[in-house]
């Protein structure tokens, strides 16, 4: 196992590349359209960008927590993690591996809320700002699903962590809008094209952690399912 600091690191790593991904991405530039409107005013501006950051970190905790509580307490299915965690793991990371690497793509994606409920969020101060970040972390795509639920829930769940993770995988996701929002607040405005830029961070990052992934998956599988 990674122990704790390894394994808040990876969950941290996984939010970040999440926010990079096409679909986070874009909310996080919706994120930072609804923060901007707080230019000129420090303390707005810093509190609507720590709600949206802590909207997402519970949104994921809560539906971080209860996967993995499912889990972990279901009777017979415990049992079986518990037995067969090692083996169970290796295929998920190889799969989740393809579809982070754009090697797999998965037809689906959800969307929580409607677009006149996250309006009327994008205009409820610092709380509507926690639960634009909610309904943001929620709306999964293929990319940001298979990085939550294929990699940080096997991972808080082998770790035994299920809220912990799953809330600094939270804090990653929201980096971008953080990253924006601290550089304005403290009166540098170049900083309109850096969501854009990280764009080539996130086409080599994800291909990279897919191809570890995938890598880790194998392993996990030649030594626990092939060589047990």
């Amino acid at each position: 196992m990674l122990g704790a600091l390894g394994g808040v690191a990876t969950a941290l790593w996984l939010g970040i590349l999440t926010s990079a991904s096409p679909c986070p991405l874009a909310t996080n530039v919706a994120a930072v359209s609804y923060v901007g409107r707080h230019v000129g005013e420090k303390r707005k501006l810093l509190l609507a960008a720590a709600g949206y950051v802590v909207g997402r970190s519970l949104a994921y905790a809560v539906v971080g927590g209860l996967v993995v509580w499912g889990l972990l307490t279901i009777p017979g299915l415990s049992a079986i993690l518990q037995r067969h965690m090692n083996q169970i793991l290796g295929p998920v990371l190889v799969v989740a591996g393809m579809v982070v690497a754009g090697l797999v793509e998965l037809p689906f994606s959800t969307s929580v809320g409607t677009d006149e409920t996250r309006q009327r969020a994008a205009q409820g101060g610092v709380l509507g700002a926690v639960a634009l970040g909610g309904l943001f972390a929620l709306s999964f795509c293929p990319v940001s699903a298979a990085l939550f639920f294929g990699s940080l829930i096997p991972l808080s769940a082998s770790e035994g962590s299920s809220v912990l993770l799953p809330m600094v995988y939270g804090v990653g996701t929201g980096i971008p809008v953080l990253g924006v929002a601290v550089p304005l607040a403290l009166g540098v405005q170049a900083v309109g094209g850096w969501l854009d830029r990280i764009r080539t961070f996130e086409v080599w990052g994800r291909r990279i952690t897919g191809v570890v992934f995938i890598a880790v998956g194998v392993y996990y599988s030649t030594r626990f399912i092939f060589l047990a």
